[in-house]
């Protein structure tokens, strides 16, 4: 097996929503804001190559929407899925299966495209299956007011529409289709209904893609929760179970979102879990 860093572009949020209750005197220390009060976010997809599959977890939020829409999100940077797709010899119809976390647009906006010469919305990977499970994509196409303007129909429907959807079960763990990976599920409900937080073993690793259960190191206090969650009483205790886990395990943490905090490893303390150790990707997975 072999886990590539996908990085598919860069954009900014209000730091105020991504800390929720945190006073931003406390949360502009590990995640400085601009003037505006915007703070730095990554996109940082995982790529995993094993056999002849090629797996691709979230995507981004594509470039297919308004430039109204992506003024709201303050672009930065020069990173494409396509660019980081060519740095390892790989182009976007090798990808045989497309995981998502979760079906808000800055995880999934990267799957569909918008075809010009068919004047419509079609994948973006031809040959992929895409992965989400049936819960969340109930809570997805029938949005609560909340998060409506999160769950966009044109990143969700042309995949049920193409044929090549396909929903994973609580508990399966061979959904992959292949006995030599070894890729569990944890299944969140505070930031999302039903999202999925991938454990993957990596040779004598686990690494964990931590979507928004973690979206960056300065979360990693337990009331550090963002206010975009719509149970944030229930990722307490989700992401208090989960830290103490990584904590014992020595679980390598993949953070989708932080710009400047790749990969970090975790302790417990006096305070609570922490950060131990923060790695490039790759020094642990060597590419």
């Amino acid at each position: 097996m072999k886990i590539y860093p996908i990085e598919a572009g860069n954009f900014k949020l209000d730091g105020g929503a991504m800390f929720g209750v945190v006073p931003k005197t406390i949360w502009h220390k590990t995640n400085p804001a601009d003037e505006n009060n915007l703070i730095d976010i990554a996109t940082r997809c995982m790529l995993i190559e094993e056999g002849n599959r090629l797996i691709l977890i979230d995507n981004g939020m594509g470039n297919k929407q308004s430039e109204k829409f992506f003024g709201y999100y303050s672009l930065w940077g020069t990173h494409s899925i396509d660019k980081s797709l060519a740095k390892f010899g790989f182009h976007r119809d090798d990808i045989t299966d497309v995981f998502m976390t979760h079906l808000h647009f800055d995880h999934c906006g990267g799957s569909i495209i918008w075809n010009k010469d068919k004047t419509g919305y079609e994948v973006a990977f031809k040959n992929a299956r895409f992965w989400s499970n049936e819960d969340h994509w109930d809570w997805a196409t029938n949005p609560n007011p909340r998060e409506k303007a999160s769950f966009l129909k044109e990143n969700i429907l042309p995949m049920q529409e193409s044929g090549q959807l396909h929903f994973i079960k609580k508990g399966n763990t061979t959904w992959t289709k292949s006995s030599e990976m070894n890729f569990d599920i944890f299944f969140a409900d505070g930031h999302t209904d039903k999202m999925m937080v991938p454990k993957i073993q990596f040779e004598d690793k686990t690494i964990c893609f931590m979507a928004d259960l973690l979206p960056t190191a300065g979360h990693l206090p337990l009331p550090y929760v963002m206010g975009y969650d719509t149970r944030p009483l229930l990722t307490l205790p989700e992401k208090e179970k989960f830290l103490r886990e990584a904590a014992q395990n020595n679980y390598y943490l993949w953070l989708e979102h932080d710009a400047n905090n790749e990969i970090i490893t975790v302790e417990e303390t006096e305070k609570g879990v922490r950060m131990k150790e923060v790695f490039k990707t790759k020094e642990i997975v060597g590419s």
